[in-house]
């Protein structure tokens, strides 16, 4: 089967204005807050991570919805939607597909079967239960929206996102993921423990005899649009300028960087860490009704875009330091305004 068979074009770009995205956005998180009870910001950020037209990584204990979220999110578009169950004998074949003998007119040739990575919206689910050899399958389709298969590429359909689920590293039989493929993630979102009150819900809704039905709030094509128009927001230079310094001073060797980064951060993000702040914090001002890029705006999405591309040494590990606080420590030391 040739390229051409296995992808399929993308719909024609209808301009949207910034009205209709914050339109049709609430409409998605309306859809998903049917099903899924809090998690505003959990499902914001993922919302994000999807108009960025990249992937996102939800971390959390088994349980708390990581896989409804992203199953709920695929209803409410109509995109389509494939789930792979990583486990530790998942091979890459399993995932972008191989060559199969088959018989046509009395002869046999080998035919493209396509994987579950042929699809829109991919869960990749419990993605750091498999080996590092199968994670790495991800790189190239995450990277460049397609694969390589016995010499011959294969393009993905468009929109293409990699949601990945993840339990915590501590937790038996599982394996931690390359750096070059966490870098790969938009975003790296936590899943957090319900509240009191949200538990009393999920329980309502979940030990009841109603069960909630998704509607459809947004196309495939309104969802490039929509990643088209969120390039096109305009972000001053000053502010442009301060992301820029937040990424440099994940950096260790940085004059500047906190001292919570020179004593404990062996490596600092690199150039995309910055790239999702910038796209990330466009996209967070469109949701707030806004056609320009606030500092706030970078503050409110660099958690996400930053703790898992800091990578600690050794002492920090030892000193139970989290990548988020080192985060909160750039945020609260880096200036919005350029020193001198």
């Amino acid at each position: 089967m040739t390229e051409t068979e296995t992808s399929t074009p993308a719909p024609s770009l209808d301009r949207i204005t910034p009205e209709r995205f914050g339109e049709l956005a609430h409409a998605i998180e309306a859809e998903v807050g049917r099903f899924i009870v809090g998690q505003e910001q959990l499902v914001r950020l993922t919302l994000i991570s999807l108009l960025a037209g990249s992937h996102a990584l939800l971390e959390g204990v088994p349980g708390l919805g990581k896989t409804m979220l992203v199953r709920t999110m695929s209803e409410a578009l109509e995109l389509g939607f494939s789930r792979i169950q990583f486990t530790p004998d998942l091979m890459p074949a399993d995932i972008v597909g191989t060559n199969i003998i088959v018989e046509e007119g009395g002869e046999r040739r080998f035919r493209f079967q396509a994987g579950p990575i042929f699809s829109n919206l991919v869960l990749a689910d419990e993605i750091n239960r498999a080996t590092p050899k199968t994670q790495s399958a991800l790189l190239e389709a995450m990277q460049e929206h397609r694969v390589t298969v016995a010499k011959q590429q294969y393009t993905l359909t468009e929109p293409f996102f990699v949601l990945a689920t993840q339990n915590p590293l501590e937790m038996e039989g599982t394996y931690p993921l390359p750096e070059a493929q966490l870098d790969r993630f938009f975003f790296k979102i936590d899943v957090p423990f319900p509240t009191e009150g949200e538990l009393l819900q999920i329980m309502d809704r979940t030990t009841g005899g109603d069960v909630p039905t998704i509607g459809k709030a947004a196309t495939g094509a309104d969802v490039l649009a929509m990643q088209a128009l969120a390039r096109d927001v305009p972000i001053a230079s000053h502010v442009m300028g301060y992301a820029v310094r937040v990424l440099r001073a994940t950096h260790p060797d940085v004059d500047g960087a906190p001292e919570l980064v020179r004593k404990y951060v062996r490596y600092g993000g690199s150039p995309r860490g910055a790239q999702a702040i910038v796209l990330g914090a466009k996209i967070h001002a469109l949701l707030d009704a806004r056609f320009n890029v606030a500092f706030a705006d970078v503050q409110a999405v660099a958690p996400a875009a930053l703790r898992h591309r800091i990578i600690l040494n050794f002492e920090g590990e030892a000193e139970g330091i989290s990548s988020d606080s080192v985060v909160r420590a750039i945020l609260a030391e880096t200036p919005t305004e350029p020193a001198g």
